[in-house]
């Protein structure tokens, strides 16, 4: 268990940590020689059970509030210390409120300096405790009246007795998650090098995990643990709930700084717009408005933001809504973090609250879509599980997303029975988890876009894969489209001829004299190279009449045999192929004009422009000014199914 200390300035906080532990937590000259905490202090105390009780002393100083925050983000207990002869404080307050707001549940009162007040004002002051913590996590909690200048008196063995059991009793943390370390302090020691030290506030790490991959984040720069304290102990590991300190190599002390984390390199992914649950307090004053700046203090981090109210519109003292903070840089957080939210003028806690997405879209923030999804998340964090998320998630949830939203390992995430894992196209893309009726559902849409389009385009042999995807299903990630594609072949549902998909009952069936016909316009076809014949010539060619050999010829564009570039001018399918692949080669990424591709196939520049168009139609290039832009690469030009 960790306990962090809270509570007005020279209330003897420091003075009650050394009386509890032994232990003196100012270390710096300045400190020493004013009689104030300015930096957080840290002690440790053995169990009787063989675990470490830490405390974390925090300023109480109203300049040092940012340091306060710091340090009381990730404790377990909050052990409020009031002075009998000052009474409640304004820091007094705050802390309580940075506490409340932080998502502290456990704690108890230190009524100090019962020297200093005589009974009737040490009854005051209870009053005026009982009244502070109404409502609160200290509402019921005990009060223990001591004298922190006196370590030996009953009342500093009492309050150390009921915090030692009350560290016995507490369940340990879970570590199942990915393993994320907030660093408050960073230095370093002689013949080791950089050292961290933090709350850990998720998952494990061991010395000498070579699997493991650790990211200074933001920056995002490897780093590896080459030995660990945890609770002040050398340790083979550091655990959730410990405080560390961690030896790292390959990263210099200029380049970390308070508020950085140490994370598995799938933790986060840093962002500017961070999506959070607000509670405003009474004593805010004023409404919170559109990009109004607040000091965020998140983690162990301190930031200036700008608030975009979600839900409602503007947010009122003493009440709760949605909001989006825009941070003047990236950030990192998980949903589920507590932060405090501080005025412009860094003198005023005005509220807090909890992170819902870290990665929040810059637009469309208020669609009823977007608050539904905030929504999800809330109920998410309250306990509903991942069914609720995966409800609003249409085309489900790839294995990265899930780990960003829930802090673990997908690898050990049994999906909800009505959810299915589908495999990333050729095992390299992540698996995404969707609800079956939701992947169902993908399917007959792509179905009913088939549909509509051998409807309304009788003669067209089908649609090629990616422009398919653009036409049912444009807001779906290339490797989900594939899987499903797939799918549906394997089941029959849609067919492949070519490049060209299409409904299984949409196929081409020669008659006798058609398939006689094919024999005698195929070689033509193919002889033509780059500059097939027209139909008018074919016609003369076979002494057929134009109308049966469109009739003929539009078949075997639906068989793959062949591609109309233009009205009456077909190409064979190896002509095609062989025209693709040179506007790749020549174009490369920065595409290709239609002068270099004239001069490479020695057509004129009409019939160029008329190839490249084609290629832009059926979706293997885009047009970009005067160049034509490879889309697909992957696009095929196979010719007919066998």
């Amino acid at each position: 268990m960790i306990i962090g200390t809270a509570g007005h300035i020279d209330h003897g906080k420091t003075t009650l940590v050394r009386a509890l532990t032994g232990v003196e937590t100012d270390r710096l000259k300045e400190e020493k020689a004013r009689g104030i905490s300015i930096e957080l202090g840290y002690a440790y105390t053995p169990l009787d059970n063989g675990d470490i009780l830490g405390f974390i002393d925090v300023p109480g100083h109203e300049r040092l509030v940012h340091t306060m925050a710091a340090g009381a983000s990730g404790i377990d207990f909050g052990l409020l210390v009031v002075a009998a002869d000052d009474g409640v404080m304004p820091q007094t307050r705050e802390h309580l409120a940075i506490l409340s707001l932080l998502g502290v549940r456990h704690g108890a009162v230190a009524l100090n300096k019962v020297d200093r007040a005589d009974t009737a004002r040490q009854e005051a002051v209870r009053r005026e405790i009982a009244e502070l913590t109404a409502g609160t996590f200290l509402a019921d909690a005990p009060v223990f009246p001591v004298n922190a200048a006196a370590p030996d008196e009953p009342g500093i063995a009492a309050l150390r007795g009921y915090l030692h059991a009350r560290a016995t009793g507490m369940a340990a943390h879970n570590a199942d998650g990915l393993f994320r370390l907030a660093v408050d302090r960073v230095f370093t020691l002689q013949g080791h090098g950089t050292v961290v030290t933090g709350t850990v506030h998720a998952g494990a790490v061991r010395v000498g995990n070579e699997a493991a991959e650790l990211r200074l984040m933001p920056a995002g720069q490897p780093v590896r643990v080459r030995s660990i304290h945890a609770q002040n102990q050398s340790s083979q590991q550091g655990l959730a709930g410990q405080r560390c300190a961690l030896n790292l190599a390959g990263v210099s002390k200029e380049s970390i700084e308070r508020g950085a984390w140490i994370a598995d390199a799938r933790c986060f992914e840093p962002s500017r717009h961070v999506d959070v649950s607000m509670q405003l307090l009474g004593a805010a004053g004023q409404p919170v408005r559109a990009w109004s700046p607040l000091h965020i203090h998140l983690g162990a981090a301190h930031y200036v933001a700008h608030i975009v109210p979600l839900e409602p519109a503007s947010l009122l003292p003493g009440h709760s809504g949605t909001v989006q903070l825009v941070f003047d840089e990236p950030v990192c957080a998980m949903p589920g973090d507590r932060y405090i939210a501080r005025n412009a003028q860094a003198n005023q806690t005005v509220g807090g609250g909890v992170v819902l997405d870290a990665n929040a879209p810059d637009r469309k923030r208020r669609a009823p879509q977007r608050l539904a999804w905030l929504g999800a998340m809330q109920a998410m964090l309250d306990g509903a599980g991942i069914e609720v998320l995966l409800a609003q998630a249409k085309q489900g949830l790839d294995e990265n997303t899930l780990m960003h939203l829930t802090g673990c390992d997908t690898r050990g995430l049994a999906p909800p029975a009505e959810a299915v894992w589908i495999a990333g196209h050729g095992g390299q893309a992540p698996r995404t988890l969707i609800l079956r009726e939701y992947w169902a559902a993908l399917a007959d849409k792509v179905e009913a876009v088939l549909e509509v389009f051998h409807r309304t385009s009788p003669d067209e042999p089908g649609v090629e894969s990616s422009r398919l995807r653009r036409m049912a299903l444009p807001a779906l990630s290339q490797p989900l489209w594939l899987s499903l594609r797939d799918e549906m072949l394997g089941q029959g549902r849609m067919a492949r001829n070519g490049s060209w998909l299409h409904l299984a009952g949409h196929a081409v069936v020669l008659s006798d004299a058609e398939a006689g016909l094919v024999q005698q316009l195929l070689p033509l076809i193919h002889a033509g190279k780059f500059d097939p014949p027209w139909v008018r010539d074919l016609a003369q060619s076979v002494g057929q009449p134009e109308d049966m050999l469109r009739q003929v010829l539009r078949k075997l564009v639906r068989r793959g045999e062949l591609y109309q570039v233009v009205r009456d001018l077909f190409y064979h399918h190896e002509r095609i192929a062989a025209l693709a692949a040179l506007v790749g080669e020549l174009g490369g990424t920065e595409g290709i004009g239609a002068a270099k591709f004239r001069d490479a196939t020695g057509l004129g520049r009409k019939r160029a422009i008329q190839v490249l168009e084609f290629f832009d139609r059926i979706g293997y290039t885009r047009r970009l000014r005067d160049k034509h832009v490879l889309r697909d690469e992957g696009m095929a030009f196979a010719g007919p199914s066998q």
